[in-house]
């Protein structure tokens, strides 16, 4: 079974979203990352790129998959983080403690639209 928090928010194209102020800390679903297996590389954004709310922003590459990733909101690249670009394969140790990117959100009601943790597990389990 795969491991879901609650608190965070979860989109469709799994994603999940941890809010800290206007921050949003985005990363893969540790659903994802099992479906995907052995993640080889993680294509990011560059700092200060800007994102619209289900625009894609990079992806991940596996030994049998390529998956893009979709920002879950709207708003300004402030962080990427170059541990999972060095380190890909710390995206399946651990797929929430590993973020991939931090965006400034322009509008966080935007968040509202997201799954919590019990719709997230109800999706995956369908």
């Amino acid at each position: 079974m795969s491991k879901i928090i609650e608190g965070l928010k979860y989109c469709d194209t799994h994603e999940w979203v941890k809010v800290e102020g206007d921050i949003a800390v985005i990363g893969v679903t540790d659903y994802a990352q099992k479906e995907m297996g052995e993640i080889t590389y993680v294509d990011c954004p560059d700092v200060d790129d800007e994102f619209q709310k289900g625009e894609e922003f990079g992806a991940l590459e596996s030994v049998k998959a390529s998956s893009d990733l979709y920002s879950p909101v709207s708003g300004t690249v402030v962080e990427v983080n170059e541990a999972v670009v060095d380190g890909p394969e710390l995206v399946n140790e651990d797929a929430f403690a590993n973020w991939i990117i931090k965006i400034r959100m322009s509008d966080p009601a935007e968040l509202d639209s997201l799954m919590d943790a019990s719709a997230y597990k109800a999706m995956i389990e369908e």
